[in-house]
């Protein structure tokens, strides 16, 4: 009785289902899933050859609207014989002219009815496309057995086996098989997964069997990609066929807070900060979020709008990307006991303050400076002359993160001028110096004298010469003597001959 009931709901159901099946596939098909779907293609013998062409002809239009690519839908073929033969993989076509002109080509082996090693077969090109850590390791799997149900072997233990291991089985009979075997191998519910259908009209019972196999492999994943520190941009699978509209909603996760009061709306409960909501039309597969905080973790919910059915909504997490909140430091006006210190770049919105550290090498007193977030320079006073000094500059963030950078700094050294500067004729010609100036760091004297119209006379001394004499110095030469230290000469002084 209870096969009776079966087949009778199956054969009325196909006097109600008229017209084409491909004009009445939705555009929303295209690009809805995830997945790989192998056909299990009963060739044996008892097929008649009428039968076979039949059901390859129903394999085209039943799988053409779908689209074929490495990170949608792939389908593979596997024909069922004495010995099974794989017709092509799930890596072998991905595109629908590809796939079409394969199916054309599809030959019938004929023979027994080898069901059970066409099983391990199916298992083995299933499962390794599901390893762990792969790159569709997490999709759905489908098996698609088309059969007449004529001696279809003993194939509970295998189905039962598939699964277990998270394989979809769906069967389409075109014969009056064993109700109860088929009705084990596939997967739960029964009444939406297993077919029976006279092959003159096996078409009638595409659009059933695609939306079977779409419920299944439909891929509801809302992604988010080109994520910057304050725009991400968002990607799902159209569900829509131009109709209706994507209500999309984002904001911070703030934990611990709940429902907002005053101008801010929240997610109660949810611990959401303010939250955003833009719109987009039925036809749209991405959107574009502007205006997000740096370096904050979000929450997006992607809701189909439709008054045809009723559509799950979808979500997603993603942290923006931190702001490069001190990207320069640079010194200048170096004296010898201060420094400018200057940074960038200037977000006052952003930053709440800047710390300064700094301390003489190798191993000097640490020394503090805040600063307020509109300032990009200050000035280090005391600092010790001659002395390389060490100083990170710290920002600290609105998120509580912070950024710092550091960079080495000299002062100069102290250069003391020269004091006490003597000339003395000794000859007609010459003349005696004398001058004070022993000090720490000196490294020599420069002394320089004119000797005529356009010519100049150079002496460098050691430090612990105080005096010289110069000969062929003419009346009313300019004569002067400099200090020299590590880095520069110093204040010198000048007198007439």
């Amino acid at each position: 009785m209870e096969v009776r009931r079966a087949l009778t709901c199956v054969f009325i159901s196909v006097f109600l289902w008229t017209g084409d099946a491909q004009d009445s596939v939705p555009d929303s098909v295209l690009n809805c899933c995830e997945g790989d779907v192998l056909f299990l293609l009963d060739s044996s013998g008892s097929v008649a050859s009428y039968e076979f062409f039949r059901m390859v002809d129903f394999l085209k239009d039943l799988l053409l609207p779908f689209s074929l690519e490495q990170d949608q839908v792939r389908v593979g073929l596997l024909q069922v014989g004495t010995e099974p033969h794989l017709e092509f993989s799930f890596d072998t076509y991905s595109s629908q002219d590809g796939l079409q002109a394969a199916l054309g080509r599809t030959k019938q082996l004929k023979g027994d009815t080898n069901t059970v090693d066409a099983l391990l077969m199916a298992r083995n090109q299933v499962l390794k496309q599901g390893v762990p850590g792969g790159a569709r390791s997490d999709l759905p799997r489908v098996l698609v057995w088309l059969t007449d149900g004529v001696n279809p072997g003993e194939v509970q233990e295998p189905m039962a086996r598939l699964r277990e291991e998270g394989v979809a089985i769906l069967v389409v009979s075109t014969g009056h098989g064993n109700y109860q075997v088929l009705r084990e191998a596939v997967s739960p519910p029964a009444e939406e997964h297993l077919f029976f259908v006279d092959i003159d009209d096996i078409n009638i019972i595409s659009e059933e069997l695609r939306n079977a196999i779409i419920e299944i492999i439909r891929a509801e994943r809302l992604q988010v990609k080109s994520v910057t520190s304050t725009t991400a941009q968002l990607e799902w699978r159209p569900v829509l066929a131009g109709t209706g509209y994507y209500d999309i909603q984002f904001g911070p996760i703030q934990t611990g807070q709940t429902t907002g009061t005053g101008g801010s709306s929240t997610s109660p409960g949810t611990g959401l900060g303010p939250f955003q909501r833009i719109r987009r039309p039925g036809d749209a597969s991405s959107a574009n979020l502007f205006g997000l905080r740096p370096d904050t973790k979000y929450t997006v919910t992607l809701t189909p709008n439709t008054n045809l059915e009723s559509l799950n909504s979808l979500h997603a997490t993603f942290t923006t990307l931190p702001v490069e909140t001190l990207s320069t430091v640079s010194v200048s006006e170096s004296s010898t006991n201060s420094v400018r210190v200057s940074w960038g770049p200037l977000l006052p919105n952003l930053i709440q303050g800047y710390t300064l550290e700094y301390s003489a090498l190798p191993t000097g007193p640490l020394r503090v400076v805040s600063v307020s977030n509109r300032q990009t320079s200050t000035v280090l006073t005391g600092l010790q002359p001659d002395t390389q000094y060490l100083v990170t500059v710290s920002a600290r963030q609105a998120s509580g993160r912070e950024r710092a950078m550091t960079v080495k700094v000299c002062t100069q050294e102290v250069l003391p001028a020269l004091s006490d500067l003597q000339l003395t004729p000794v000859g007609s010609e010459s003349v005696q110096l004398r001058w004070k100036g022993r000090y720490d760091g000196l490294r020599g004297y420069w002394v320089t004298w004119e000797r005529g119209q356009s010519q100049r006379s150079t002496l460098y001394l050691p430090p612990n010469q105080l005096s010289t004499t110069l000969n062929h110095v003419p009346s009313n030469a300019r004569v002067c003597v400099s200090p020299v230290y590590q880095t520069a000469r110093g204040e010198g002084l000048c007198c007439t001959a």
